[in-house]
C-alpha cells in the first residue's frame, strides 16, 4: 500500500510538473534603438536633435575656441605692457623712487585709500574702497636685512 501511495505521488507531481512546463515560454529581447542613425525609429530624430542642442556648449563661430588671432594677442599684450608702464610711473611719482617705508603712510588715488604700515613682522598694506567700504589687507614679510 506505502509502495502504490508512493508511486501516485511522484505521478502525480509529474503530471502537474509537465502542466506547469507547458506554461513555461522564453521571453523575447529584442533590442530596438532610438537612433535613426543606428536604425531606430526616424521620428525620434527631431528630439534627439533638440536635446543635443540644448545640451551643447560650443557655438559655432566658425573658429576653434583654442584657435587664436596673433595680432589680437600682441596688441592685447601691447595695451598691458603700456599700461603697466604709466602705473609704474605714477606709483613711482607718487611714492618716489627711493620709498623705503621706513615710516607710515598714506596714499589716495581715486576711490581707493592706501595705507602703508610698517612693522616687526614687514610691511603691512591696507587697501580700501572708500565708495563700497571693501577692505583689503596685504603684507609684505621682511626678508634678510
Amino acid at each position: 500500500m506505502r509502495n502504490t501511495l508512493y508511486k501516485i505521488s511522484i505521478s502525480a507531481f509529474l503530471i502537474v510538473f509537465a502542466i506547469g512546463l507547458s506554461d513555461l515560454r522564453a521571453q523575447d529581447f529584442v533590442y530596438t534603438p532610438k537612433n535613426p542613425a543606428f536604425g531606430g525609429n526616424p521620428i525620434n530624430f527631431q528630439w534627439l536633435n533638440s536635446s543635443a542642442n540644448t545640451q551643447n556648449k560650443f557655438s559655432e563661430s566658425g573658429r576653434s575656441a583654442f584657435e587664436r588671432d596673433p595680432l589680437a594677442d600682441f596688441e592685447q599684450s601691447l595695451q598691458r605692457q603700456v599700461l603697466s608702464q604709466i602705473t609704474r610711473n605714477i606709483v613711482g611719482n607718487q611714492l618716489g623712487l627711493d620709498s623705503d617705508f621706513s615710516e607710515d603712510s598714506r596714499f589716495e588715488f581715486g576711490e581707493f585709500t592706501i595705507e602703508v604700515t610698517p612693522g616687526t613682522d614687514g610691511v603691512q598694506i591696507r587697501i580700501f574702497n572708500i565708495l563700497t567700504g571693501d577692505e583689503t589687507n596685504i603684507t609684505i614679510p621682511n626678508f634678510g636685512s
